[in-house]
């Protein structure tokens, strides 16, 4: 399974943004991995308007240069760790609409979800659990909440507790052991 490809998606593109240090902490935790190569994919480099396509997503006929750029990144994982911020007891406006744009690209392939918020961002993942489901990707049980109340000094400074090092290696494992089955599935 060393041919495994999983994006880090960084789902915040907020200035001074809290999730860069996040996503860039699930790297340096995934580094060690030799099941999956993980690639960081920051939404400020992908940049969306909000929806413009008229035809919907399922269909695949997409008529925007920027959905063909985003669609092609997307379809070459085969799954995601979704780093998201918790805002308003949900996921981000942006990181919902870059997961709207698309739906063939996502379908049967594993999905995890790394949050950060005053509750450890736990409502935002609920949310993007319900996404996933009907995008048939399956997500694993494990996540990762922080909370900036404890994982960040001064609400910025990124410092995550010791015990998320051990939840994290159980999220890559579950994450890539069904990444690898999903695969066997879509070929």
């Amino acid at each position: 399974m060393s041919n495994l490809k999983i994006a880090v998606i960084l789902g915040s593109t907020r200035p001074g943004r809290n999730g860069k240090a996040v996503a860039d902490w699930v790297l340096t935790q995934a580094k060690e991995r030799t099941d999956a190569d993980y690639q960081l994919v920051d939404l400020a480099d992908h940049p969306l308007p909000h929806l413009d396509e008229a035809v919907p997503p399922a269909m695949g006929a997409y008529a925007q240069e920027h959905t063909k750029q985003w669609a092609a990144r997307i379809a070459e994982f085969d799954g995601y760790i979704f780093v998201t911020p918790e805002y308003n007891h949900s996921t981000s406006g942006i990181l919902k609409n870059a997961i709207d744009y698309l739906y063939a690209e996502w379908n049967n392939k594993a999905a995890a979800f790394v949050s950060y918020g005053s509750l450890g961002g736990a409502r935002a993942i609920e949310h993007l659990r319900g996404i996933a489901s009907e995008l048939q990707m399956a997500h694993v049980r494990q996540q990762l909440s922080f909370s900036l109340m404890t994982d960040f000094e001064n609400f910025s400074t990124f410092r995550p507790a010791a015990h998320h090092d051990n939840a994290a290696a159980a999220l890559f494992t579950q994450l890539e052991s069904w990444a690898g089955a999903l695969k066997s599935v879509r070929h």
